[in-house]
This record gives C-alpha cells, sequence and structure tokens, in this order.
C-alpha cells in the first residue's frame, strides 16, 4: 500500500453463531479520498455497499456485523479539569437545583407557614422570611443563584413577598420541565411565558382597586390592613393589630419622599413585645461615660446639640514615642501644653453656648465632669449612623475642630431626656426641626426572637410606604393567583399551536400559592382549591382561602389586602428568572486556580 493508503480494520462476527465470535477477518482497501471522518460506524454487512468502495467480500460473510474505528487526535480547546455540560440533560439539571431551593422555603409561606433555624459559624436565626432565608442558605449552584436573586431584588424593591417569588418560579420551571424533557424548544416556551407575564399585569391593573386618599382616616384604616396582612404570615402575627398602627404611625410620621434610613429600629432585651414604644424622633442607646456623669442633667427644652468628631480627653503616650527632657520643669510644661489642649477645647464648647455635645470619638473623665460643672450634657463614641440621623433630624453639621461653633453649625430640638428603658438608658430627641423621624424601640425576651421582629417591621414599613406611593390594592390569600389563573386558561383555549398548552401550564402553576397556603396549614388543598376554581368561574374574582375557617371567602372583604405592585414585581421577577434559566443551554465551569499543581515538596528543615 502506497502512504496515501487508507488502513481500516473490519472485524466481522457472526453475532447469531457463538463459536464464530473468536473469527476476524482483516480487508486492506484503498479509498480514493485522503481524508477519513471521525466516526463510529456501526452497520449491517451487504454486498453492495462494500463492492462500490471496491472490497472483495465473500458471499459467506454477508450479514455479518461490522464495526468501522477510525482514530484521529483529539482537538483539545478547553483547560483540564473544566467541567462542560450542554443540551437539554444540564437544563433539566438546573431545573431540579431550583426545585431543591424551593423546596427549603416552601412551608414558610403563609400565616401558618413554619420558621427555619439556621446556624451560621455559630449564630442562630430563626426565620420566616424568604429573603433572609435564601441569604443565609449560601448557595453555590449557579442556575438556583438566580432565585436568590430575585428573592434580595423583591425584598429591597417590594420589601414582601419574597417567598412568593421563589415559589412562582419554582412552580414555573416544574410546569414546563415535561416539555422541555418532549424536545420543545426553550425559545418557544421564553415566548408564552412573556405573554403570559404582559396578559397577568394587565389583568391585576384592571382588577386593583383604588385608594381615596381624601378621607384620612379610611386611608389610615387601609394602611393598616395592608401592615396587618403583611405581618400576619410572621412571628409577631398575634401582636399585628399592634403593631399595624404602629407602622403606619411611623410612616406617617416621615416627609413626603418616605427616606427608609429614617426610622431606627433599637432593640432591649426583656419585657414584652408590648412594651415596645414609638419615639417620634431619634433615639439611641447611652454611650460609655465616665464618673461625673450622673451630675449632668438629663432633661432639656429647646437645647443646642453640637455634633462633634473630637476626642476630648487627653492623649495615651504611645508606645514607640520618645521625649527627651533635661529636667523636671521641662516635663511639666509638656504636661501642662497637654492639658491647656484639652481645655482650650472644651471652653470654646462651652462658649458656643450648647447644651448637649454628641461626639463620635470618645469624651473622657476631665471633660465630662467639666461638662457636669456647667449643666452640660456629653455623650461619646456614639455610632456614626445615630450621629448622622441625629444631624439630618436635628440641623447642624458634625465639626471636626471646636473652633467656629457658631449657630449655623449647631443643631436644635424641642426636648431632649435621657430616659431608662429595660436594662438600658436612651438619650432621645424629640420635636426635631429638620426632617421627620421616628426610632422603634423593641422589647422581647431571646435575641433571635427580637432579630426576627426587626426583619417582620422592615417587612411591614416596606408595605406601607408602597401602598402610599402606588395607591391600589388587591386580596391576598391567594384570590388574586386563582382569578389570574382562570384568564389565563380561558385565554389559552382560544388560540392555537404549543402556546396553548404552555401557557395553560403557566395558568396551572399560579395555583401554588393557594395550594400552597393549604398545605401548610393542613388543609385539603385539592378540595379547597375545586371550591376556588367554581367560585371563580361563577365571576367571584376575590375568593381566596381562609386560613380561620378552614374554607374559601371573600378576602376583600375579610381585609386580606395586598398593594397590586408586590403581585406585579413577584410575577414580573418570577418570569424573568425563568425565562433566563431556560435560556441557558451549555454550563462551563473553570477550573479553580490552584488546582492540577504538584503537591508542595519538602522544605529546608520539614520532615519527611
Amino acid at each position: 500500500m502506497s502512504s496515501t493508503d487508507q488502513c481500516i480494520l473490519l472485524v466481522f462476527s457472526n453475532p447469531g453463531n457463538r463459536t464464530n465470535l473468536d473469527r476476524s477477518f482483516s480487508v486492506h482497501f484503498t479509498l480514493v479520498q485522503s481524508e477519513c471522518r471521525v466516526a463510529l460506524l456501526t452497520h449491517w454487512i451487504s454486498l453492495d455497499p462494500l463492492a462500490n468502495l471496491g472490497v472483495q467480500v465473500p458471499a459467506s460473510l454477508a450479514g455479518f456485523y461490522c464495526e468501522q474505528i477510525s482514530i484521529q487526535p483529539q482537538i483539545i480547546l478547553l483547560k483540564e479539569g473544566t467541567e462542560n455540560s450542554q443540551g437539554k440533560p444540564q437544563l433539566i439539571s438546573n431545573i431540579n437545583a431550583c426545585q431543591a431551593v424551593v423546596d427549603a422555603v416552601r412551608t414558610t409561606l403563609g400565616p401558618r407557614g413554619m420558621d427555619k433555624l439556621l446556624v451560621n459559624n455559630g449564630k442562630a436565626t430563626i426565620s420566616n422570611d424568604g429573603a433572609t432565608i435564601m441569604r443565609l442558605l449560601d448557595i453555590v449552584h449557579p442556575a438556583a443563584k438566580t432565585l436568590v436573586d430575585i428573592a434580595k431584588s423583591q425584598d429591597a424593591e417590594v420589601g414582601d413577598g419574597t417567598t412568593s417569588v421563589v415559589l412562582f418560579a419554582g412552580e414555573f420551571l416544574k410546569q414546563v420541565k415535561p416539555f422541555i424533557e418532549e424536545g420543545v424548544h426553550p425559545r418557544i416556551i421564553i415566548k408564552a411565558f412573556r405573554k403570559a407575564t404582559q396578559l397577568s399585569i394587565e389583568m391585576i391593573n384592571s382588577l386593583a382597586v383604588k385608594i381615596e386618599k381624601s378621607n384620612t382616616v379610611e386611608h389610615r384604616a387601609l394602611l393598616e390592613k395592608c401592615a396587618a396582612t403583611a405581618l400576619s404570615s410572621k412571628l409577631v402575627s398575634h401582636q399585628k393589630g399592634f403593631f399595624s398602627k404602629m407602622v403606619v404611625d411611623a410612616v406617617l410620621l416621615l416627609d413626603d419622599l418616605l427616606p427608609l434610613n429614617m426610622i431606627g429600629i433599637k432593640k432591649v432585651n426583656g419585657g414584652a413585645l408590648e412594651d415596645s414604644i414609638l419615639v417620634d424622633g431619634v433615639s439611641f442607646k447611652k454611650t460609655f461615660s465616665y464618673a461625673g456623669f450622673e451630675m449632668q442633667p438629663k432633661k432639656y427644652n429647646n437645647p443646642k446639640i453640637a455634633l462633634l468628631n473630637i476626642e476630648l480627653e487627653l492623649k495615651a503616650e504611645r508606645d514607640n514615642a520618645e521625649v527627651r527632657v533635661k529636667s523636671v520643669s521641662e516635663y511639666q510644661k509638656i504636661v501642662d501644653a497637654e492639658w491647656n489642649i484639652l481645655y482650650e477645647k472644651l471652653d470654646l464648647i462651652h462658649k458656643s453656648g450648647v447644651q448637649v455635645v454628641l461626639s463620635k470619638l470618645p469624651i473622657g473623665d476631665v471633660a465630662t465632669q467639666y461638662f457636669a460643672d456647667r449643666d452640660m450634657f456629653c455623650a461619646g463614641r456614639v455610632p456614626e449612623e445615630d450621629l448622622k440621623r441625629t444631624m439630618k433630624a436635628c440641623g447642624g453639621s458634625v465639626m471636626s475642630t471646636a473652633h467656629d461653633l457658631t449657630d449655623s453649625v449647631l443643631g436644635r430640638c424641642e426636648y431632649f431626656e435621657e430616659k431608662q428603658i429595660g436594662g438600658e438608658r436612651f438619650n432621645i430627641f424629640t420635636g426635631c426641626p429638620n426632617a421627620k423621624t421616628c426610632t422603634f424601640i423593641l422589647r422581647g425576651g431571646a435575641e433571635q426572637f427580637l432579630e426576627e421582629t426587626e426583619r417582620s417591621l422592615h417587612d411591614a414599613i416596606m408595605i406601607v410606604r408602597r401602598t402610599i406611593k402606588n395607591d391600589s390594592v388587591v386580596a391576598g390569600g391567594g384570590a388574586i393567583e386563582m382569578e389570574l389563573s382562570r384568564a389565563l386558561r380561558d385565554y389559552s383555549r382560544s388560540i392555537a399551536g404549543k402556546e396553548q398548552l404552555l401557557i395553560g401550564a403557566i395558568a396551572k402553576a399560579l395555583e401554588v400559592i393557594p395550594r400552597q397556603l393549604c398545605d401548610n396549614a393542613g388543609f385539603d388543598a385539592t378540595n379547597i382549591l375545586n371550591k376556588l376554581r367554581q367560585k371563580h368561574a361563577q365571576g367571584f374574582s376575590w375568593y381566596g382561602v381562609d386560613i380561620n375557617k378552614e374554607d374559601i371567602s371573600d378576602n376583600f372583604e375579610a381585609c386580606v389586602w395586598e398593594p397590586a405592585v408586590v403581585k406585579i414585581n413577584a410575577l414580573t421577577a418570577a418570569s424573568e428568572a425563568t425565562c433566563l434559566i431556560l435560556s441557558v443551554d451549555e454550563t462551563i465551569k473553570n477550573p479553580k486556580s490552584g488546582d492540577g499543581q504538584p503537591p508542595m515538596g519538602r522544605g529546608m528543615g520539614r520532615p519527611m
């Protein structure tokens, strides 16, 4: 054979005859083509194709099994150790990973939802807030992280509905999984999702009830009902009447922009939840103080407030400092100079006419006694967040020098008081002129319980803010989801093609909220969903799950209200996350930068 000839080994064996399995024949033939395809071809030998190739095969070999093997060098494209998965299997794998995440938060939905105990570096967190759980789970799967992102975005944008948005995304993926397995192209599914989302948002906007703001009493009552609905699924659900009034008071105390950072939340261990108070102004925990503090007045009317970033104490000598003196008098001059610098600052502060001195840096015992002798109040080591909130509320500026303490840089308030709350003392500023602000002081037993109460109040505050800004509400308890499901199911019957089945599947996925509410409360979900489908088909748009009666009821009349923006944001985010996961057809994971390196050898002096 010449060098251009290709040699291919044809191995023949008779599968029907066990005694001939060891028989093989090598047939050499010349191909006209100079290249050979890289493939493994398996077929039954017939005489005609081989005769076309110019191969002389005895007639007795016709019908024997043939394996044609051609070996070519493999092309290496990615670094060694790179994980590469593509096609339908990896898409199904991504959907399964998202399902596992959904199962972690599924049981936290609704008034009867269970709580999760998460331990992270020894710190225990008890919560049923979807965003908190998703953040603490520390998920590493790249596709499942998308669900964490939408939970965070829902928490930041609206504040509530974090569990719902994860459930929606998981159920959407679950319902379209059979279509993926049957070979429907993901782009067709994505198109159906976008159409269904658009229809759902239009439906919510047409169903939503506008709030009448002219009647302040009715408006306030509606805000309280929205806050109570947000708190009903939280750990503090039994005190939702108490806290919903407090939350509405807090939000209405703010200015028109409703800035969230002007609402402070402080926690004090001990007492009952009902002992919590709302301060109309700035309040923060008393800082560390030196002797002489007890002699200072604790109440002022219309005080001037100095906000400083100055250390008002004698500096400690640095370890590596060295001062060489020749006599005791020279040393005394150094000491006197240090005292004079401190007293000069204190005199300047006193002459400015301030009664309350707050500093981010320490205020020492000398300064504390100095201020006490002159009926002035001082607090050092004030947290930066509280100092900034005091500055925004009372006016003035944070000064880094004691010079130029004029009226323009001093803050004011109507009343200042230091008050004992539980085992802590709090500095309270009320009647702040510049910005409207307020502070929650929460009481309760365990630290974890107080932290969960803070998270619950954050959700309720966000809901009330959104309700004021977006003046439309819908009924909760699965009512709006059932109505959307009915509308999409009716629409799917009016169109042809694959979209009909896909929009029908999305309509079924929307029923996950009422179904999960029933499951979490221990009800018969099938029976209640059948009743809801019947009511919504008859035109009763606001019928949803009634947790208290273990039945269905008109949730709009039962005052289970939610801002429409919560549902719109949840559906949009869940639909976008689903489309994102479905549009990924290949996952490539690069190896870590230290993998594949040889192990470290024995260094000098190290044992083997």
